[in-house]
C-alpha cells in the first residue's frame, strides 16, 4: 500500500503546454498550473495536484476581461503581457515571476521551492525583495506591517483576544506588498480551507502562503499604488452597497438592555440630554430563552408598540440573531429545518448539535441556497414588528467546546464539503442570507446587517465589527489596527466595541475612546454583562459634555461621511484609511509610534492616542500641509511633531486644500431641519476635489438614478472654489450653502457666479462648544472657536464659480504663514 509522501517537493519541470486565448496550462510531473490573464492589472494562477480544477468561489463575483494580451514562447520560458503585468513563466522548472510594463521585478517565487506539496497541503513561496513591506489580510491583530509575523486563517469565537492573538473572527487573505522600489503589488489567495501566511517569520529567505487542502488559487494585482489595488481586489470581490444613513449614526448597545421600560428609558434619556444617537441595539436576553425568532414574553411584552415608540423619536432598533437552532419540539424554526433537511450534517447523515446559548442546537447549512432562502423569510416577523437591523453573532460558527468536529459535511451549493472547507465562510454565507431576505421583505428600503464572521467579499452584505474586546488602552489603538486594516482589505464599513466590552472601562479610557469611535465608519458604543454603565453619561458630568461634543462633531459631518461612503461603494476605498494608501513610500509610517494614525475620508488625519497621554507624537506626512482642526494652525507637513492632546482633544488636523461639507448638529439622521450645507475650505498650496453626494438615504432609489452628485473643486492659488453642476434626480436636503474659509488672510472682496457676495466674520465655536470648568476630571475648557471669513448664498443646482482676492501684497501661501 503506498505512503503518502511526507516530505515536500516543488513543482517540477514542464512536461507540455497549451493556450488558449487569455489561459495558460502548463502539465508537470508534480501538477498541473493554470495562469489567466484576468484583467491588464490581474493575473490568476491555479495549482492544483490532482489534475482538477475548483472553479467555485464564493468571494468572486467581477468577470474577466476581455482583452487580448501577448504571449510569448521560448524553450525556456512563456511570457504573458498585459501591459501594466509582465508574467514571465520558466520552464525548468515551473516558477513564476511578475514585472511591470518598464521591466522593474515585483514579485518571484523563490527558486528553490516554487510552489511545493507536502501532502494534501500547497505551498507558494515568495522570494524576499529586500527589505519589501507587507500590509493586509483584513481582520489580524499585530503591526501594520506584518513583516516578521506569520498568520492563519481560521474564523475562530476570540473572546477577550489580545494584542498578538491569531487567528480571530474573519478570514481575509489578501495582502499587499510594497517594495523598495517605489512599487506595489497585491495578492489574493481565494481558498477557503485553512490558509497560512508567513511574512518571513522565522526566517530571511522568503513570504508563503499556503493552503490545508484544495487548489492553490491566488490572484495577482499590479498597479501605479495602494488605491489602485484596492480598487482592482473589489473589482474582483464586490464592493458594498449605499448604507442606510442612520446606521452611520451613534449606535448604543448592552449585553444586554431589558425589559422595554429600560429600552424606552434609554431612548428618552439621549433626548433628554441632547445627546445625538439613532440605534438601540438588543442582545440575546430579547428573545425567549435565546431562541432566535422569538421575543421574550415578559421582557417584551408588545415589541410592535415599543418599536413604534422608539421610532417616533427618530431610533431604529438592531436585534443580535445566532445562528443556532435549538433542538425542541414545536419551536418553528427547529422543526422546519428539521422536515426540510436544512442543518449541518454528520458524514452518516445525521444532524450536528452544538451547544450556544439556547442549549442544544442544530446549525443551519448557510452554503445551502434553499436554506438562505428558508432563513432569509425568517425575517418576516421582525420585520413587521418594525425591525431593519440585524446583527449576526456568533458565526464562526462558535460551540460550546471550541471545536467542531472535521466530520461534519455542508452543502456547499451542491459539491458537498467538510467543516474544513466550510468553516469560513460560514459567517459570509449567514451574513449574505440574512442581507437578501431581509432587503427582499423590507419593500425597497435598505437593512442594516452587522457580521462577526465572514470571508473575503462580505463587504457586499453586511458591516463588521471587530468582535468581543477589552476595556483597555491597547484595545483602543488596537481596535484603530484592525478597522484600518479591514478598510484595506476591501471591508469599508467596520468599526469596534467602543469603550470596550469585557471588563471596566475608566471615565478618561471612555472618554478617549467615544472621541476615537466618532471618527470610525461604524460608531457603535458596547459593553459586557455585569459590567458598569457605559452610555455617554454614565461617568461623570465632564466625560458626558465630552462626548455630546466629540458625538454632536460627527453629526455636524454627515454630509462629508456619507459622500465619502459614497466613494467606498464605487471604488472600494475605505472610510478608515491607513496611512499605507495615501503615502506608502513613506517607511514612518510603518513605525509603531506612527501606524496608528489614519485618514477620514480623504482630508481628516486621526491620531488615536491613549486616554492617560497629553502629549502625542504625531506625524504630518506629505508635503500639501496640515491645519490644526482646532485652531487652524499651520504645519507645512512631512515633519513628525508633539502635539498637546489633553482628553478633550483628540488630535486632529486637516489637509490643506480640504473640502469638507457639514450642516448643524442634528439628533438624528432623521432630522432634516438643517438647511444650510456648510462647506469649509481650507487654503492650500494644490488643487482638491472632493465628490459630494445625497440620497434618500432609505431606499434603492439612488440605483436608478434618485441621487444628488456633484464635484467641489478648490484651488487654493488661483482663488477659486468651483461646484460643478448636479448631477441625477434627487434634490437636495439643502436650500442654502455658506461657504467658511479656513486659513485664508483678510479677503477684499469674493463673487460667486461674477456677483459681488458679502464677506461675514465669525468667531462662534465652529467645531465644538469648549467643555464646562466644573468638569471633575480637570479636562481644560479652552473654546476651539475660530475666527473666519464666510459667505452665504442659494443652493444653485448649475455650476458655482466662487473667486476671491486678498489686499495687494498680501502673502496668500499658507506655506510660509505662521506655524507653531
Amino acid at each position: 500500500m503506498a505512503r503518502i509522501n511526507n516530505l515536500s517537493r516543488a513543482m517540477s519541470g514542464m512536461l507540455s503546454y497549451k493556450q488558449e486565448g487569455n489561459t495558460l496550462v502548463i502539465n508537470t510531473e508534480s501538477g498541473i498550473m493554470r495562469i489567466i490573464a484576468y484583467s491588464p492589472n490581474t493575473i490568476r494562477v491555479t495549482i492544483s495536484h490532482d489534475g482538477q480544477f475548483d472553479e467555485f468561489s464564493y468571494a468572486i463575483v467581477g468577470q474577466a476581461s476581455s482583452f487580448e494580451p501577448k504571449f510569448t514562447f521560448t524553450d525556456d520560458e512563456i511570457t504573458i503581457d498585459t501591459g501594466p503585468i509582465v508574467t514571465r513563466i520558466s520552464t525548468k522548472p515551473v516558477r513564476i515571476r511578475f514585472f511591470n510594463a518598464t521591466g522593474d521585478l515585483l514579485n518571484e517565487d523563490e527558486p528553490g521551492f516554487g510552489t511545493s506539496f507536502l501532502g494534501t497541503e500547497i505551498t507558494t513561496y515568495k522570494k524576499l525583495q529586500g527589505e519589501e513591506r507587507f500590509i493586509g489580510l483584513g481582520e489580524k491583530t499585530g503591526n501594520l506591517n506584518r513583516r516578521g509575523e506569520g498568520y492563519t486563517n481560521w474564523n475562530t469565537d476570540a473572546f477577550g483576544y489580545r494584542g498578538t492573538t491569531d487567528p480571530i473572527y474573519m478570514s481575509i487573505p489578501f495582502y499587499m506588498g510594497i517594495l523598495e522600489n517605489r512599487h506595489v503589488y497585491g495578492i489574493f489567495l481565494d481558498n477557503t480551507y485553512k490558509t497560512h501566511f508567513n511574512f518571513a517569520a522565522s526566517n530571511n529567505r522568503f513570504a508563503s502562503f499556503t493552503v490545508d487542502d484544495g487548489d492553490m488559487n491566488y490572484y495577482f494585482f499590479h498597479d501605479e499604488n495602494v488605491a489602485s489595488i484596492i480598487r482592482h481586489y473589489t473589482e474582483l470581490t464586490g464592493r458594498m452597497p449605499m448604507p442606510p444613513k442612520w446606521s452611520l449614526g451613534l449606535q448604543q448597545c448592552r449585553y444586554s438592555y431589558y425589559p422595554d421600560t429600560e429600552v424606552k428609558t434609554l431612548a428618552r434619556t439621549f433626548r433628554e440630554k441632547q445627546i445625538p444617537c439613532d440605534v438601540i441595539y438588543l442582545d440575546i436576553h430579547y428573545m425567549d430563552k435565546y431562541k432566535v425568532f422569538t421575543w421574550h414574553r415578559d421582557y417584551f411584552k408588545d415589541p410592535k408598540g415599543m418599536l413604534d415608540e422608539l421610532k417616533a423619536q427618530n431610533f431604529h432598533t438592531v436585534v443580535i440573531v445566532d445562528p443556532g437552532i435549538k433542538v425542541e419540539r414545536n419551536y418553528a424554526p427547529f422543526e422546519e429545518g428539521l422536515a426540510r433537511n436544512l442543518f449541518i450534517k454528520y458524514q452518516d447523515g445525521t444532524n450536528y448539535e452544538g451547544a450556544v446559548w439556547p442549549g442544544w442546537c442544530n446549525f443551519p447549512d448557510f452554503t445551502n441556497p434553499e436554506t438562505r432562502d428558508w432563513w432569509g423569510k425568517w425575517f418576516q416577523g421582525y420585520i413587521d414588528a418594525g425591525l431593519d437591523g440585524f446583527w449576526n453573532d456568533m458565526n464562526e460558527p462558535a460551540t460550546w467546546g471550541q471545536r467542531m468536529p472535521d466530520n461534519l459535511e455542508f452543502h456547499y451549493e451542491g459539491d458537498t464539503a467538510s467543516h474544513k472547507k466550510g468553516r469560513n465562510v460560514y459567517g459570509f454565507q449567514m451574513a449574505r442570507a440574512t442581507y437578501e431576505g431581509s432587503k427582499a421583505l423590507m419593500n425597497g428600503k435598505r437593512p442594516f446587517i452587522l457580521t462577526r464572521a465572514g470571508y473575503s467579499g462580505v463587504q457586499r452584505y453586511s458591516a463588521v465589527w471587530t468582535g468581543d474586546n477589552t476595556s483597555n488602552e491597547e484595545h483602543l489603538t488596537l481596535g484603530v489596527r484592525l478597522v484600518n486594516s479591514l478598510g484595506l482589505s476591501g471591508v469599508a464599513f467596520a468599526g469596534m466595541d467602543v469603550g470596550g466590552f469585557d471588563g471596566e472601562c475608566t471615565p478618561k479610557l471612555f472618554g478617549r475612546w467615544v472621541s476615537v469611535g466618532a471618527f470610525s465608519p461604524m460608531f457603535r458604543i458596547h459593553s459586557m454583562i455585569d459590567s458598569r454603565d457605559s452610555e455617554p453619561w454614565s461617568y461623570g458630568e465632564g466625560i458626558e459634555f465630552l462626548c455630546r461634543n466629540y458625538i454632536g462633531l460627527r453629526y455636524q459631518m454627515l454630509p462629508y461621511l456619507y459622500s465619502v461612503f459614497y466613494e467606498a461603494t464605487q471604488t472600494g476605498m475605505p472610510v478608515a484609511r491607513s496611512l499605507a494608501i495615501d503615502y506608502t513610500y513613506d517607511l514612518r509610517i510603518l513605525n509603531f509610534h506612527y501606524h496608528n494614525e489614519y485618514l477620514f475620508g480623504p482630508f481628516i488625519l486621526v491620531g488615536p492616542v491613549a486616554s492617560e497621554q497629553e502629549f502625542a507624537r504625531l506625524l504630518l506626512p506629505g508635503t500639501h500641509g496640515w491645519f490644526d482642526l482646532y485652531t487652524d494652525e499651520w504645519y507645512e507637513g512631512n515633519e513628525t511633531m508633539i502635539d498637546e492632546s489633553p482628553l478633550d482633544k483628540l488630535p486632529l488636523f486637516v489637509k490643506g486644500s480640504a473640502i469638507i461639507p457639514m450642516q448643524d448638529v442634528v439628533q438624528s439622521t432623521a432630522d432634516r431641519s438643517c438647511k444650510t450645507l456648510q462647506i469649509h475650505i481650507y487654503n492650500g498650496i494644490e488643487p482638491a476635489e472632493f465628490i459630494y453626494y445625497e440620497d434618500d438615504g432609505d431606499s434603492y432609489a439612488y440605483e436608478t438614478g434618485a441621487y444628488y452628485r456633484r464635484s467641489m473643486q478648490n484651488n487654493p492659488r488661483a482663488r477659486k472654489f468651483e461646484m460643478l453642476a448636479a448631477e441625477g434626480q434627487f434634490a437636495s436636503q439643502y436650500s442654502n450653502i455658506k461657504i467658511l474659509f479656513h486659513g485664508c488672510p483678510p479677503m477684499t472682496s469674493v463673487t460667486v457666479n461674477g456677483e459681488n457676495a458679502p464677506i461675514s466674520v465669525t468667531d462662534d465655536y465652529v467645531f465644538m462648544p469648549p467643555i464646562p470648568k466644573f468638569d471633575p476630571l480637570g479636562v481644560p475648557g479652552e473654546s476651539s472657536a475660530l475666527t473666519l471669513q464666510t459667505i452665504s448664498f442659494p443652493n444653485f443646482s448649475h455650476q458655482v464659480l466662487v473667486d476671491w482676492n486678498y489686499s495687494e501684497g498680501t502673502d496668500r501661501n499658507p506655506k510660509t504663514g505662521p506655524r507653531k
